[in-house]
C-alpha cells in the first residue's frame, strides 16, 4: 500500500541527515506484520532476494527491456555508477553512522548498503540516469505489532534522468511494486510457516553487517572467495 510522503518525513531517519539533495520519490507500506525484533529478518529477505524469480512474465519482461537498453545506451556502465559519475553517500555519514555497520551485500539487486540500524537501513544505487535510495524503517503499527514501511529517494541526472523516471513510473506503479509486495508477502509468510515448525537461524544485525565479508553455511562460515554468490535464504543454525 502506497503512504503520504510524511509518513516518512515524520520520522526522526538517519537517512534525512544524507539525502537533502535528493527527491522523495514515494513510500510504500511492506506486508511484513511482526514483532520489534523482526527487523533483522527482514535485512536478511531483501538482500538475499532475487526480484525475477517468481515474477510475473510482464515484470520479467519489463526487466529485460530495462537491462537491454541499459546495455545498449551504456546507462550502467562502469564510469555510470558509484565512485565514478556519483560519490556514494558513505562519503557524507557522521561519524557515528560511518563507524555502524554498513549492512549486507545484495545477492541480486544492484545495491549497496550504506547503514544499518537497529530500526533503520539504506542502501544506494546509481547509474546514468539517476542517483537513488532504498531506505527500509521499522515501525509500530496500531495493533501494538511492528511492520517495515520502503521510501524511495532519487536524484534525476538531469533531463535524461527526469525523462527516465517520468517514463517508468507508470510502469513502477502497474507492474514493479504490485510485483515486489507479492514477493514480499510470500517470503515473509513462508518464514513465519517454517519458524513455526523449526525456526530458521537469521543472524543479528552485527552478523548481518558482515555479509560483504563472509557467508555462512550448514557448515559454518566460509571466506566469500569459495563461493561467489551468498545464499542467504539457505543459512542454518550450524
Amino acid at each position: 500500500m502506497r503512504l503520504p510522503n510524511t509518513a516518512h518525513t515524520s520520522r526522526p531517519w538517519r537517512i534525512h541527515e544524507l539525502t537533502h539533495d535528493f527527491r522523495l520519490e514515494d513510500v510504500w507500506a511492506l506486508p511484513t506484520p511482526g514483532g520489534p525484533d523482526d527487523f533483522p529478518r527482514l535485512v536478511h529477505l531483501i538482500a538475499s532476494s532475487d526480484p525475477l524469480q517468481g515474477s510475473s512474465r510482464p515484470a520479467r519482461m519489463l526487466s529485460a527491456i530495462r537491462w537491454k537498453l541499459g546495455e545498449l545506451l551504456g546507462w550502467d556502465d562502469a564510469d555510470a555508477g558509484l565512485g565514478s559519475r556519483v560519490p556514494t553517500l558513505r562519503d557524507r555519514l557522521p561519524v557515528d553512522l560511518r563507524d555502524a555497520p554498513s549492512g549486507p551485500e545484495f545477492a541480486a539487486l544492484p545495491f549497496t548498503s550504506l547503514y544499518l540500524l537497529d530500526d533503520e537501513w539504506a542502501a544506494e544505487i546509481a547509474n546514468r540516469t539517476m542517483h537513488g535510495v532504498m531506505h527500509i524503517g521499522w515501525v509500530p503499527d496500531q495493533t501494538a505489532g511492528y511492520r517495515a514501511q520502503m521510501a524511495v529517494l532519487v536524484k534525476p541526472n538531469g533531463l535524461l534522468g527526469a525523462a527516465y523516471m517520468a517514463v517508468i513510473r507508470p510502469f513502477r506503479y502497474l507492474i514493479v511494486y504490485p510485483q515486489i509486495m507479492r514477493a514480499v508477502r510470500r517470503k515473509w509468510r513462508a518464514g513465519e510457516i517454517s519458524g513455526a515448525v523449526a525456526k530458521p537461524f537469521v543472524p543479528p544485525l552485527a552478523e548481518l553487517a558482515m555479509l560483504p565479508r563472509r557467508q555462512v553455511t550448514a557448515q559454518g562460515y566460509r571466506p566469500l572467495g569459495q563461493q561467489r554468490s551468498v545464499v542467504l535464504s539457505e543459512w542454518r543454525r550450524p
